[in-house]
């Protein structure tokens, strides 16, 4: 395990400093922000539910008694599932409104986006994703839905750190570091939500920061990165299993109370077989430790998610390899 180093700057959790960070309503006015369990069963409405995350959350959400419909651009014809295309506002208020004619949606989990930097244009993913929450959220606030659970991102942390981190573990306490056009559309939908909150303080909106989303299926491939630390330094050697992706969601959804927050969702490990020590060592020299960690602990600090969520990682490649 890591000793504390000293040499820890003005912007990390042991000075503790006051970053311009995206925090909860309450607790800008001092208050603390207390999660309440919410356990019985919702009508949610979710975006992305055809992609990789998406398809999981779908049926996780299904198989703990929600009643989901899902809404993607692409798809088949099926009951549970309306084909919208997000950055066309008025297929999603009429969608939120009840395409489908059944009972008002009591959330919204919205996954729907260009999934990553550099599939598409900078300004089509910009056009996408930022029209697509922009009206998720609008018509969400419209029809008097007020719990929003969405998908921001680990890369608002400063990914690919070519700029080191500030310190490592990363956590939320940080100012974002958009390093992407991408990155620059989840550090703008977190502002957004800020202000929607703002201005409806009934409103609960939850920005769930995924790490890289992976699937059993991913799992083989994770014992070649061994080879090479650079391969995965990108994300500070970084995964979530989309199993564990869905449960931070329904976390959220459960136990959010009114206003905007945002947490790293991350799986408890990294996706190394070498020890931590070794790689920041290698890595990220004279990058300052802010925290104790295990041999492969992950270093995406999912603490927050922890303490306030009840989020609890139960998947891990190594029972896949």
């Amino acid at each position: 395990m890591l000793r504390q180093v000293s040499n820890v700057t003005a912007c990390s959790p042991v000075t503790n400093c006051q970053s311009p960070r995206r925090v909860a309503t309450g607790e800008r006015q001092g208050q603390v922000r207390h999660y309440r369990d919410r356990l019985e069963p919702m009508r949610i409405a979710l975006t992305g539910s055809t992609g990789k995350l998406g398809s999981v959350v779908l049926r996780e959400l299904r198989d703990a008694g929600h009643d989901v419909l899902g809404l993607d651009i692409v798809g088949r014809r099926e009951p549970g599932f309306v084909q919208v295309d997000l950055t066309d506002y008025g297929q999603v208020v009429d969608a939120l409104g009840g395409v489908d004619r059944s009972e008002p949606f009591d959330a919204v989990v919205h996954l729907g986006a260009v999934p990553a930097p550099g599939i598409r244009t900078d300004v089509a993913t910009f056009h996408n994703n930022m029209a697509s929450t922009f009206n998720v959220f609008w018509a969400a606030v419209r029809l008097g839905i007020r719990r929003i659970v969405y998908a921001s991102s680990e890369t608002v942390l400063g990914l690919p750190f070519d700029v080191p981190p500030p310190y490592i573990p990363v956590d939320e306490e940080y100012a974002a570091r958009p390093e992407s056009v991408y990155s620059i559309v989840k550090v703008l939908e977190e502002q957004l939500a800020t202000e929607l909150v703002r201005w409806h303080p009934d409103l609960s909106i939850t920005a769930l920061r995924f790490s890289n989303v992976m699937v059993p299926e991913d799992y083989a491939e994770f014992p070649s990165f061994d080879a090479d630390p650079l391969l995965r330094k990108w994300n500070l050697w970084g995964y979530i299993d989309a199993r564990d992706g869905a449960q931070a969601i329904e976390r959220a959804l459960d136990a959010a109370p009114a206003g905007f927050d945002t947490f790293i969702i991350a799986a408890a490990d990294t996706v190394m077989s070498r020890p931590n020590a070794e790689l920041v060592a290698e890595v990220f020299p004279g990058v300052p430790i802010s925290a104790e960690f295990g041999e492969h602990d992950t270093l995406l600090s999912i603490h927050k998610a922890r303490r306030l969520l009840g989020f609890a990682p139960r998947y891990s490649w190594r029972d896949h390899v």
